[in-house]
């Protein structure tokens, strides 16, 4: 791992020394401008928690689904994930819970680590579905209780909206989980009552969510207000660049995440999200009425498409990988410093993978 290596305290040109334990043990190097040189960048491994799969499979598919996954998204610069469900039924959602749970014990060889999951939905609007299966529900504590004690759930979308959610996004925020504001009608005012009682985050930036009006603000607006942080899905599709912009400059520490399906690291066809068939073609991926079903986006690409809008390396860099581990609360991911996991990417001074390191263990080496 050699190369202009981005360190807490600026660029570094040398090398990271890793640990047995899968820890980074030392960096060696001398303070860097990389303009000024063609070596390789060395960023921290990125960061994605908002994913429901690739390589043609779905994390509601099951226990057996989850390897293939995430070795798609290690090809792409992706070491630590978010395992995302779908809106569904409670007898349908608790047992892919379960086997999430089971699947995330161990990091399959070759693959990224998944971290936990992302219960994106059922408590949602069913006015602001999206792609997602007409399943939505109100939540009770003693249903949410249940999915806590199936599977290590770190995030969770709801709209605050919905009567006894203020409740639930207390009781959420108690647990330590990660509450975000999304596939949502409410207003403006009822992001902020959510904020107040430990919500934390908005779910896919702009999308399923009530828009910035300048006598009705919305949730964008709440956003653009309050948030610390938000996740925005960086395609050039989901979000107009100028909107991107503006989030930007209003949220000091937007990240972005994939929302990826099936359908990533793969051919245009068809795939499937949760029980719907989407189709990909020319980059996007849609419902057959042509609605936006999630993406085909790879983080590699996110970070890519951060540059092209105007962002040094150095700032897309942290909007793919800090920035999403810090809102874990994760010190030991997103970073390369001593101590940290070897969680590593290598990329080409195009910006293309040519390296990929998951805890220490060389998962991508590309010619």
């Amino acid at each position: 791992m050699k190369g202009n290596i981005l360190t807490p305290r600026g660029w570094v040109l040398g090398q990271i020394h890793t640990g047995e334990d899968g820890r980074i043990a030392r960096i060696e190097g001398v303070s860097a401008v990389p303009e000024r040189n063609d070596a390789p960048y060395v960023l921290p491994g990125f960061v994605d928690l908002l994913n429901h799969g690739g390589g043609g499979a779905d994390f509601m598919d099951g226990e057996q689904a989850v390897p293939g996954i995430l070795r798609t998204h290690v090809r792409f610069g992706t070491t630590s994930l978010l395992g995302s469900t779908m809106t569904s039924p409670y007898s349908v959602l608790l047992p892919a819970l379960q086997q999430l749970e089971r699947a995330g014990r161990e990091r399959p060889k070759g693959a990224a680590r998944m971290l936990g999951v992302h219960l994106e939905g059922p408590y949602i609007n069913p006015g602001k579905l999206g792609a997602q299966a007409d399943a939505s529900a109100m939540a009770t504590r003693e249903e949410v209780e249940q999915y806590l004690a199936a599977a290590p759930i770190r995030v969770v979308t709801l709209a605050p909206e919905l009567p006894g959610h203020l409740d639930i996004i207390a009781l959420l925020a108690r647990r330590g989980v990660r509450v975000q504001l999304g596939h949502t009608l409410g207003s403006y005012e009822d992001a902020v009552a959510a904020l107040a009682h430990g919500a934390s985050g908005f779910t896919h930036l702009f999308n399923a969510m009530t828009a910035l009006q300048h006598r009705a603000p919305g949730m964008v607006a709440a956003a653009l207000a309050h948030a610390e942080f938000a996740e925005l899905i960086p395609d050039l599709l989901h979000v107009h660049p100028g909107a991107i912009r503006a989030a930007l400059r209003a949220i000091p520490r937007l990240y972005a995440v994939t929302d990826a399906t099936a359908a990533a690291g793969m051919p245009d066809g068809s795939y499937h999200l949760g029980d719907q068939t989407v189709f990909k073609t020319r980059g996007s991926v849609r419902l057959a009425d042509g609605t936006l079903a999630g993406s085909a986006l790879t983080m590699d690409q996110a970070l890519r498409n951060f540059v092209a809008l105007g962002l040094d390396v150095e700032d897309a860099s942290r909007r793919v990988s800090l920035y999403p581990a810090q809102y874990l609360g994760l010190a030991d991911r997103g970073v390369l410093a001593a101590g940290a996991w070897a969680d590593v990417t290598v990329l080409s001074r195009e910006l293309e993978v040519m390296a990929v390191y998951v805890e220490g263990e060389c998962c991508v080496e590309n010619a």
